[in-house]
């Protein structure tokens, strides 16, 4: 039996301490109220069926896409109302991910969880930012950084007396447009007690590989997901959409929708065993 993490409490979830497998889970990006509504109604119903604990995650700002045609979502405000409309519909703590100062304190009233991107998980203004709303932060770890260094990004956060801090493991740069999962990583990380976050998504990404944006290759998200979860994950990060192929962010590291409950079973039964249960 691997020995629990810390606890934190998200909505009225528990992430960590040995609370089962929490799933994070949303389409990349705010595409539409229709497409976040459908597609939370959908997690809704596989996530009751197999009484996962589940946070809704959605980007209203995609701040650090490949290029500046790039789609990036609807904007703060808009983005922010969707993300309540989400939570009030199905009952489900929201998160997105915050890129200043400023989107800290407007998303602190609305968000149960406030992410901050792997890109910006050294940004000093915006981690303080961040623990100052009060609420849990998740914090990725950065492409760039070694996982013993997380320590230094979570303990910012918590210099504002907030210690609900986790950490999340999205692999490594192994050159140019490719990325690698050190699974040692996750002992690491969760050897300092932190709640352990781990994206199966963004993990098989491929940086800026298609020129105009990344690319990805969704095929290994369940090896990757099934490792994590037997190294014992508090917490697994998926993003997911109806039709990954036209996604308007991050398709060819996105998982489909309807192919969710199956990998999810295999999950939960891997997590028990981990944690012993």
């Amino acid at each position: 039996m691997i020995a629990p993490t810390r606890a934190m409490t998200v909505g009225p979830h528990t992430l960590g301490g040995g609370a089962p497998l929490v799933l994070i889970a949303g389409p990349c990006v705010i595409e539409s109220e229709e497409l976040a509504l459908h597609t939370a109604e959908y997690l809704k119903g596989v996530t009751s069926r197999l009484h996962v604990p589940w946070i809704f995650k959605s980007s209203f700002d995609k701040a650090n896409r490949s290029s500046i045609d790039a789609f990036r979502g609807p904007g703060i405000d808009l983005g922010l109302r969707i993300l309540e409309k989400v939570r009030r519909a199905f009952d489900v703590p929201v998160t997105s991910d915050i890129h200043s100062v400023e989107h800290a304190r407007a998303c602190g009233p609305v968000l149960d969880l406030i992410q901050v991107p792997a890109f910006l998980c050294r940004q000093t203004d915006i981690l303080v930012a961040a623990g100052s709303t009060g609420k849990p932060v998740n914090v990725k770890k950065g492409q760039f950084v070694a996982p013993d260094d997380m320590v230094m990004a979570a303990r910012k956060i918590e210099s504002t007396g907030n210690h609900s801090v986790a950490i999340t493991e999205r692999g490594a740069f192994f050159g140019y447009h490719n990325l690698v999962v050190d699974f040692r990583s996750l002992a690491i990380i969760r050897g300092h007690g932190y709640p352990l976050v781990f994206d199966a998504t963004h993990s098989v990404q491929l940086p800026a590989a298609q020129g105009q944006c990344s690319g990805g290759d969704r095929a290994f998200i369940p090896i990757l997901a099934r490792a994590a979860v037997a190294a014992g994950i508090d917490a697994l990060f998926m993003e997911t959409h109806p039709d990954p192929d036209q996604a308007l962010c991050d398709g060819p590291n996105s998982w489909p929708l309807d192919q969710l409950e199956e990998l999810l079973k295999v999950l939960i039964d891997l997590d028990h065993v981990a944690k012993g249960k």
